[in-house]
């Protein structure tokens, strides 16, 4: 019996030693790591809206438009200016033509009496973000520009402006703007831009007197560059609203300021080194970094005055999206098509963003997000909310956006 049970432990144990062999051999031979999971990451897709609405809420003088937001009900086209804004639902909006204040009162109105208070069916809408630009337009140069013998408002200033800050810009958002990074070139000089479109009078002579083009600024309102900081990204806004090429004579000087405004930022693009902003950088955008230009560009790539093909700077610029800029995103409507027509104009009206049948007004994104579908809110008369933008009921100009797929 003893012999039995000494048989029958040691082949026992003969067992376990042959199963840890095996189980180390097997182990021997799994490169993974056990704490390593080899499930794939989680990403999130966000679709996230887009949007540069010039507004035309500008008044004849200092706190016009922020008394008047104090009693919005009074002024129906402030009205159909939210219900669209309710309607269209961007989760980043720039607003053209808004009038600047110091204390921000007239846009904090904006979002209250406009944005967040509901007339009739429009849900309202919160922005957490906001933020007013100021601008060059009512700033006096110190100079005789227009050659009246006085320096005075509005044609002497930076940029036309019968008070500081009118036609000013601002932005709001659902996501964080990071401000301390923000980057401006309101004091900028045109004569500082290489190959400046100078304008010349007829025998060839400067249209500006020498002090005046030494200090004359190129922005006619800012431009500015806001990181947002959306889901797992940062997007850099790049905002501007350059003059009208008209309003000017022979020497084109609208025209040729247009131009180069719009140039401006395809040099930030670039890196071009000759650029500066008012914080006292000069280097331009990283090769890295995404951004979407916003604006009413004043600029039509195939109608209207602009001076050598302006907009064509940007819209064939290789980092912007070309399915937004000349394919198949390009934001359109049917009230566009509808309205316009009729126009004469070598563009298709669908494109167009203002009633006076110009595409003018952009949301560029940079050719490394991914757009996937944009619009110009402008219903046909068969559409539903027409009511809001017949014949310029809320502004001479339409709301464009374009939708973004954010992956983080």
């Amino acid at each position: 019996m003893l012999s039995k049970s000494i048989t029958l432990r040691f082949s026992f144990n003969l067992i376990c030693i042959v199963t840890s062999v095996f189980f180390v051999l097997l182990t021997s031979c799994d490169d993974s790591d056990p704490n390593t999971t080899t499930d794939p990451p989680i990403t999130t897709t966000d679709t996230l809206r887009f949007a540069s609405f010039n507004v035309s809420m500008f008044g004849s003088s200092a706190g016009d438009i922020k008394n008047k937001l104090n009693s919005a009900i009074a002024h129906p086209e402030f009205l159909r200016v939210g219900a669209i804004i309710q309607t269209v639902r961007p989760d980043v909006l720039v607003l053209m033509e808004l009038d600047f204040d110091e204390s921000q009162e007239t846009l904090d109105l904006f979002k209250s009496e406009l944005l967040e208070t509901s007339y009739g069916e429009f849900d309202t809408i919160q922005y957490r973000y906001a933020y007013q630009i100021v601008s060059n337009t009512g700033v006096l140069s110190g100079n005789d520009l227009d050659g009246n013998g006085s320096v005075s408002l509005p044609n002497d200033a930076f940029g036309f402006g019968n008070f500081p800050g009118q036609y000013a810009s601002a932005i709001l958002s659902k996501y964080p703007l990071d401000l301390d990074n923000m980057k401006s070139f309101q004091e900028f000089k045109w004569k500082d831009m290489p190959d400046a479109n100078k304008p010349l009078n007829a025998d060839g002579s400067s249209y500006y007197s020498d002090d005046a083009w030494g200090e004359f600024r190129l922005s006619s309102k800012n431009h500015v560059d806001i990181p947002v900081m959306v889901p797992g990204k940062t997007i850099h806004a790049l905002i501007s609203h350059p003059t009208p090429p008209v309003f000017d004579g022979a020497e084109d000087r609208n025209g040729k300021r247009n131009h180069d405004e719009i140039k401006m930022w395809t040099s930030y693009i670039d890196q071009d080194s000759y650029l500066y902003s008012d914080q006292g950088t000069s280097e331009g955008l990283s090769t890295e970094e995404s951004f979407v230009v916003f604006g009413d560009l004043n600029a039509d790539p195939l109608d209207g005055d602009s001076f050598d093909g302006a907009i064509n700077q940007l819209l064939d610029h290789p980092r912007v999206h070309q399915s937004v800029s000349n394919g198949a995103l390009i934001p359109k409507s049917n009230g566009g098509a509808e309205h316009n027509q009729q126009s004469g104009n070598q563009g298709d009206p669908a494109f167009d963003t203002a009633f006076f049948g110009l595409r003018i007004d952009y949301v560029l994104p940079s050719s490394d997000l991914s757009p996937v579908a944009s619009g110009v809110f402008w219903p046909s008369s068969e559409e539903e909310h027409f009511d809001l933008v017949d014949d310029g009921a809320a502004s001479d100009h339409l709301l464009i956006w374009v939708d973004l797929q954010i992956t983080y």
